[in-house]
């Protein structure tokens, strides 16, 4: 079984009653409308994903934009990879096959580069919103923090959670136009690196296991003391 989280955010048109129409005819659809921010702003991309992993029930899950740019017939191949290999997140990569302009392509690399000497990470495209994981990554990331979604492999490295990459199809934007340009990129993306350079240097293991005084009974939480009234 599978179901489909459609997250709104801050949509003007007539989106919400586009998608409430659908999902009465697909059960499988579950769309959501985020809470618009200070000022009826949209809150990002970064909240989107947080409200749409806090509606899941999957013990899988996986993302993608909705701008048709990522190709929803890559995911069978990711989560193959993602049985296959046992790791905890398949990150889609479109290095090899991004449908964008020289200028965008170059700037996209040297931000690239820039990461990867501050963090030290092992993923080429951390900005590809195709991938998959599975529901204990998504439970872990700290994404109430704005821009946080483009580094969500990375992140999941540092809680310790295993990460590999697969190529995916990047297809040329069929319509609408992104919100993300050169500059609104370039000094808040680096702003964020050096952030997630100085969380993952401070955070720290909280797993922990019981400890039990015999091999089959852990240890019983001692009763509280009664209170003493006056």
């Amino acid at each position: 079984t599978y179901e489909i989280i459609v997250v709104d955010d801050g949509s003007t048109d007539d989106s919400p009653q586009v998608l409430a129409a659908l999902a009465r005819r697909f059960p499988a659809l579950r769309p959501l409308r985020l809470a618009a921010g200070l000022a009826g702003s949209a809150q990002g991309q970064s909240a989107a994903f947080a409200a749409g992993f806090a509606f899941a029930r999957g013990h899988i899950i996986a993302t993608m934009d909705a701008d048709l740019q990522n190709d929803p017939a890559d995911l069978p191949g990711l989560i193959d990879v993602l049985h296959a290999t046992g790791v905890d997140l398949v990150q889609g990569n479109r290095t090899r096959a991004r449908a964008e302009g020289l200028i965008r392509r170059a700037t996209s690399g040297v931000g690239r580069l820039a990461r990867r000497l501050l963090l030290r990470d092992s993923v080429e495209d951390t900005g590809c919103s195709l991938r998959v994981m599975r529901a204990a990554v998504a439970d872990r990331l700290p994404l109430e923090f704005a821009g946080m979604h483009r580094f969500i492999p990375i992140t999941a490295e540092q809680l310790g959670f295993t990460v590999c990459e697969r190529p995916v199809t990047h297809r040329p934007r069929s319509s609408g136009r992104g919100h993300y340009g050169v500059w609104n990129r370039a000094w808040p993306g680096l702003l964020d690196c050096l952030a997630v350079r100085w969380m993952g240097r401070r955070r720290r293991v909280t797993d922990a296991t019981p400890i039990v005084t015999d091999a089959s009974k852990p240890l019983d939480r001692q009763p509280a003391p009664l209170e003493r009234s006056a």
